[in-house]
């Protein structure tokens, strides 16, 4: 199937290679997880939509991240399970299907930096000039500023698989655990150059941005923390900044592992299970920072625990 011209929109997905004895406690693990970060990244969004008082646009903003992190998590997780049901030789996916998968994984790949990137800009406005904050991060703001992150990366990311899919196919196999545009365009005997050239131009300016804004950002952040020496100031901005740090560094070690692995191709394996894991961890880990980290968060889902409990007690009575 590697070498046919292609008839029919059908492609060969590796998937994720287990042997059969690690095939259930696989499955298991995997489904746990995916129902951990729907239950917790959709559970903040409502806590935080349902409490006034977390109508704030530190909050509005993690409200992005969660929505990103279930949407990137449902877009590879589900794939990944049903695939594990069936034997290797009878894993086939419509070619539709992997460009929507493909296109949805870069998305929230993608929507992880830049809204990382306002998230540090809304930091940045706290604690360097607090007395303006209320005036700058007007809930219409927070819309504008929400709105350019998903749409920077969606037209990003648009034209990224548009370049992909004007190639012609000669392959329909796909060695990776599920459709990136890696997988797309070495289906294509083509030449691919443009596609690299714009994909290296892709990375760098987007993890450039990211990485470069990010530090600038707490850069100053750091310098007005030394100069003011408030200690209800550093306090503010040690709490949550940490937050955001915590998950922007998360997040950088996931992706930067699957670019050190592509230097060893004996290690194809490992890089592979990266990838999984670059979409899985993050988002795992993100709400169980949010909500441990952050005091407001955490003491309402302490209170709606409370609030159950009580409920609870009371019906037994």
């Amino acid at each position: 199937m590697e070498n046919q011209t292609v008839g029919a929109d059908i492609l060969l997905l590796e998937g994720l290679k287990v042997s059969p004895q690690s095939t259930v406690p696989v499955f298991v693990i995997l489904l746990l997880i995916y129902i951990f970060i729907m239950v917790s990244n959709i559970g903040l969004v409502l806590l935080i939509s349902m409490e006034r008082s977390l109508h704030q646009p530190m909050y509005l903003l993690f409200c992005n991240m969660s929505v990103n992190d279930a949407f990137g998590s449902t877009a590879l997780i589900p794939r990944l399970l049903s695939d594990l049901l069936v034997s290797a030789t009878e894993r086939y996916i419509h070619y539709i299907d992997c460009v929507v998968q493909a296109f949805c994984l870069h998305l929230s790949a993608s929507s992880s930096h830049t809204v990382l990137i306002i998230m540090a800009f809304d930091r940045y406005v706290a604690i360097c000039n607090p007395l303006r904050y209320a005036t700058i991060m007007t809930s219409r703001m927070v819309v504008k500023l929400s709105a350019s992150a998903w749409l920077v990366s969606f037209v990003m990311v648009l034209v990224l698989m548009s370049l992909s899919v004007r190639l012609s196919r000669c392959r329909a196999a796909i060695f990776h655990p599920f459709c990136d545009n890696a997988s797309l365009f070495k289906l294509s005997c083509e030449s691919v150059l443009i596609n690299n050239i714009y994909g290296l131009g892709y990375t760098v300016i987007l993890l450039g941005t990211s990485i470069g804004s990010v530090t600038l950002t707490y850069l100053k952040i750091a310098a007005v923390c030394v100069i003011s020496k408030n200690k209800a100031l550093n306090s503010k901005a040690l709490q949550t900044c940490f937050t955001h740090l915590a998950v922007y560094i998360i997040m950088l070690t996931s992706g930067s592992v699957i670019i050190s692995l592509h230097r060893f191709p004996h290690l194809s394996y490992e890089r592979k299970l990266a990838s999984i894991l670059f979409h899985v961890v993050p988002p795992a880990m993100n709400t169980i920072i949010y909500g441990l980290q952050i005091k407001a968060v955490r003491e309402k889902i302490l209170l709606v625990f409370s609030r159950k409990t009580a409920t609870v007690a009371g019906e037994r009575k």
